[in-house]
């Protein structure tokens, strides 16, 4: 895929454009011209940095102050990222250098761009980072251009030197002000609230099926689902529409005048969960319009950011976070309803013989377990500040951690899903009815986790549908 300065899809082998090569060659020379002719200190390239920031560096020391600036905040440990996540977190950074603030050099855009082509994966801390920005992951990503620190391969911690030189590479050279720019915005909270957006964009669309397919089988009243019901809520309207169209009118349960309330209410906490991971893509998006540098080269001056401290990047996280873990509360009890004879009218547990048999109960545990883990995770990872750098630095965004949450969030109602799926899917069979625009999915269900008829273990079973959910297209 030829990148010409436009937004382009990942997962291709990426190359430059000549006349993209061309306008970062001419926007470097612009920024080394205003840095030659400037009396003004520019904060990083002429001074230190942070707290040492009124610190003048001489001609020596700034020929030095690049490659330390990569060398001493590398203070982070394993575990490390994923190589998936490595990846799209040097996506974000190269995209961040493709805009017009940057002023890096093409030679490390290319270097960039011939990494992520030949599956370099640095060693990238995903915890421990107490920094305002997010100095200490960008450090040790990018220290090992310069052939310092560690990469994975395989999984295995491999020197950075030894992995370069097996690509044919030799280290990188950093430039004036290049070791700054690869430090500074918050490229790991970006690529985590676009990973994130896009798992919980996911799980929102099972979660509905998953809702459909209780409505089914538990022969709940229709009423409650009218999209007239949503009032002025556009998202709920969206969604109750989306639901009558997958259930329909279908038959009702005798006796039943109002279904279990968490299956009446999840209409209203799926639609919150869409209104606020819509409001995330929306702030993803305007991040692509926000100068990443700081300072960043804008029209000849090098002006101070704030990029590193990405709050509304964090707490929009936050808010699909406890968005998901609600979901997850009341897919485990319409779970537990769907496994009680009382609610669904079919055999206890949904087992093929209850008593010798188990049943479905041992997969509401797991679920239950799931759900345990998940609601840890909803108390807000952006709030707590603490003083660093003798006070220079006295706030944290702490947006990444807003990540890593909602990335684990994801993961634990995946497989709170994945249960649910299996006991929709069960409670199906053992019935002699169904609706008939669920039927594909009921099948996709099957197709990866048959009907229980005997006991068995479940586990891998659940893995494997999670990861099947993963790809779901519906």
């Amino acid at each position: 895929m030829i990148i010409d300065g436009s937004e382009f899809a990942d997962g291709e082998r990426l190359v430059l454009a000549e006349p993209l090569v061309e306008t970062l060659r001419r926007r470097r020379n612009e920024l080394l011209t205003a840095l030659e002719s400037r009396e003004k200190p520019v904060y990083g390239v002429t001074t230190g940095m942070g707290r040492l920031a009124g610190v003048a560096l001489d001609a020596r020391q700034q020929a030095e102050h690049q490659r330390n600036l990569l060398i001493g905040r590398a203070v982070g440990g394993p575990p490390w990222l994923p190589p998936e996540d490595v990846r799209a977190l040097l996506v974000a950074r190269l995209r961040d250098f493709l805009r017009p603030w940057s002023g890096v050099s093409p030679e490390l855009v290319r270097f960039l761009v011939d990494r992520l082509n030949d599956g370099f994966t640095p060693a990238v801390p995903r915890g421990g980072l107490g920094s305002s920005g997010e100095i200490i992951p960008l450090s040790h990503a990018f220290q090992t251009f310069l052939g310092i620190g560690t990469v994975l391969e395989d999984g295995v911690e491999t020197p950075a030197p030894e992995a370069l030189a097996r690509r044919g590479t030799e280290p990188y050279v950093l430039g004036p002000k290049e070791g700054a720019s690869l430090l500074q915005g918050s490229p790991l909270a970006v690529m985590h609230a676009q990973r994130g957006w896009a798992e919980a964009r996911q799980l929102i669309q099972l979660q509905t099926l998953t809702e459909a397919m209780a409505i089914d089988v538990l022969g709940a009243p229709r009423e409650v689902f009218s999209p007239v019901m949503a009032g002025g809520d556009d998202h709920l309207r969206r969604l109750l529409t989306a639901l009558t169209g997958m259930v329909g009118a279908g038959p009702v349960r005798a006796g039943v005048v109002q279904a279990a309330l968490s299956v009446r209410v999840a209409p209203r906490a799926l639609a919150h969960a869409s209104r606020v991971d819509d409001d995330l893509r929306e702030t993803v998006v305007r991040w692509q319009t926000t100068p990443g540098d700081s300072p960043s080269f804008v029209d000849g001056e090098f002006l101070p950011g704030t990029a590193y401290h990405a709050v509304d990047l964090g707490l929009r996280m936050d808010a699909v976070t406890a968005a998901l873990v609600h979901l997850g509360e009341i897919s485990v009890q319409r779970m537990h309803r769907l496994l009680d004879e009382r609610f669904s009218g079919l055999p206890a547990q949904l087992t093929t013989d209850p008593g010798p048999r188990a049943g479905l109960v041992p997969l509401h545990k797991r679920a239950v377990g799931e759900l345990h883990a998940l609601r840890r995770l909803a108390a807000p990872a952006t709030l707590g500040s603490i003083d660093t750098s003798a006070g220079q630095e006295d706030v944290q965004a702490f947006a990444w951690a807003a990540g890593e949450q909602l990335r684990a969030a994801a993961t634990h109602l995946f497989a709170i899903t994945a249960c649910e799926l299996i006991t929709a899917s069960q409670a199906r069979y053992l019935a002699s009815d169904g609706v008939p625009g669920l039927g594909a999915a009921y099948e996709w269900v099957r197709s990866v986790v048959p009907p229980v008829d005997e006991d068995r273990p479940l586990g891998p079973e659940v893995e494997r549908l999670a990861a099947a959910c993963r790809s779901f297209s519906g």
